[in-house]
């Protein structure tokens, strides 16, 4: 059986391989999963918080080692794999602190002498996790799922496995349950027959639309609970009082978070006409100052993609875009030398039939709109096949309020700041980008039975 192998995309040299975990081994951990579980259910919030809070300060202890994996494994600037860890200590502390409140029973008024629901942990719960956050989307699955007493079980993409085993070496690290929390080191072929096992009642995805229909469709055919956080083309309105130097800031900011790769980075920027000239003269300019290189300086801005497959892929969109009509204001080309570098692009002119306007742009490539109107950028910000995260630039907030929540067609959308995932706030998408929520209260209420009890 060929073995999992880790490529660091800043050199093209292997890191490691990892064998695949056998059929066998994958039967037994699926069971000793199960087995935990029902230990576990049982263990008070109290303990399990404590669990959680240790976890938090594990990852916290061995930052800078998980910092360093993730910019060998996936290019991440070192100071963002730091910032990565941290994010994931805090949600293991904040769901710690809040899974009993989320999860109270709630007394109902009704006919009944005493009606209420409680919320019972599912049971095993599958991860289907991406690579572009190694840690923090596990995490963000991990931390409320254990803390409402679910069992957890991790596919993580193949080039990150040892991301993956640090992970479980967190969590057993922190004292948790042998089997609670474990590991497959996996292809993706492998995934349906692991879904079709009885003891895995949910899954949970984080990927493309292409792997969110195929998951969803197999664990539909079993009648198993599914949350799939996919893809998506956030679109950046910036309106006609918009304070253009913070925005361009932000924005700049947003689509080169993560070295472009991530679901919601910016990536369609919306920009009146009227100012359509100075808005992308100050983006090219704040895109252009952005240092690129080997995500382990401390100076560096902009990473490598992730694997040189990803990397030609954005190129052909770039390159198809500006065939279309797009106008090329930077980048745009592949540099010379190893790595699956890619330069901070401007694409002007965008306009639909475009790679860059009708598909996801995952590298630091930025697709600048022009429109006339308020009505046009709404539109427009609408015109696409997902809905993750979209953000309204404008100084009038009670105007950009009332577009952010009443026009916009995304699971999320943040007024004068770039979209960001936060513990505390709901996350997820419509459309194509998926369903469900992870995060807050209603992301540890995703895999749990909301059970009535209706007492005569």
């Amino acid at each position: 059986m060929a073995a999992l192998r880790s490529i660091d995309p800043a050199t093209g040299e292997l890191i490691r391989e990892y064998a695949e975990t056998l059929p066998h081994d994958v039967d037994e951990a699926v069971k000793r999963a199960d087995r935990a579980f029902a230990e576990w259910r049982r263990v008070s919030y109290a303990d399990r918080g404590a669990a959680m809070r240790r976890a938090a300060t594990v990852l916290l202890e061995r930052k800078e080692g998980h910092a360093e994996l993730m910019a060998a494994e996936m290019g991440k600037p070192i100071a963002q794999g730091r910032a990565e860890i941290e994010k994931c200590a805090w949600a293991c502390a904040y769901f710690a602190e809040n899974a009993e409140r989320f999860l109270a029973p709630e007394r109902i008024k009704s006919d009944a002498t005493e009606s209420f629901v409680v919320f019972q942990p599912l049971g095993v719960v599958l991860a289907i996790m991406p690579w572009n956050f190694p840690f923090w989307q596990v995490f963000r699955f991990a931390a409320p799922g254990l803390m409402a007493g679910n069992a957890g079980m991790l596919k993580h993409a193949s080039n990150v496995s040892g991301s993956a085993l640090a992970i479980a070496e967190v969590f057993r690290g922190a004292g948790f349950p042998d089997g609670l929390f474990s590991v497959l080191l996996l292809r993706s072929e492998a995934v349906a027959r692991l879904i079709d096992a009885p003891e895995i009642k949910a899954v949970t995805l984080t990927g493309s639309a292409e792997a969110g229909r195929a998951v969803a469709a197999r664990a539909g055919q079993a009648l198993k609970k599914t949350v799939l956080e996919l893809g998506g083309s956030d679109p950046y309105l910036i309106l006609d009082d918009a304070d253009l130097e913070r925005t361009v800031d932000a924005c700049v900011t947003s689509r080169l978070i993560n070295n472009g790769e991530s679901c919601i980075a910016a990536k369609r920027f919306i920009v009146p006409w009227r100012f359509h000239e100075r808005f992308t003269a100050l983006f090219v300019e704040r895109m252009g100052a952005k240092k690129s290189g080997d995500p382990r300086d401390e100076t560096v801005d902009v990473g490598p993609l992730a694997r040189h497959d990803l990397r030609d892929d954005l190129h052909r969109q770039v390159e198809a875009s500006v065939r279309a009509g797009a106008r090329l204001l930077l980048g745009g080309r592949i540099p010379p030398g190893p790595g699956a570098y890619y330069p901070p692009t401007v694409l002007a002119d965008v306009r639909r039939g475009m790679p860059a306007y009708e598909e996801e742009l995952f590298g630091p490539v930025a697709a600048i709109i022009g429109v006339e109107s308020e009505e046009e950028a709404i539109a427009v910000a609408n015109d696409t096949s997902f809905g993750l995260g979209a953000a309204v630039f404008c100084s009038d907030v009670e105007r950009a309020k009332r577009i952010a929540a009443e026009r916009i067609e995304a699971g999320s959308c943040f007024v004068n700041a770039f979209v960001k995932s936060d513990p505390r706030l709901p996350f997820g998408g419509i459309k194509e980008s998926g369903y469900g929520r992870e995060l807050s209260t209603q992301g540890i209420r995703e895999f749990v039975n909301v059970k009535t009890v209706y007492v005569k």
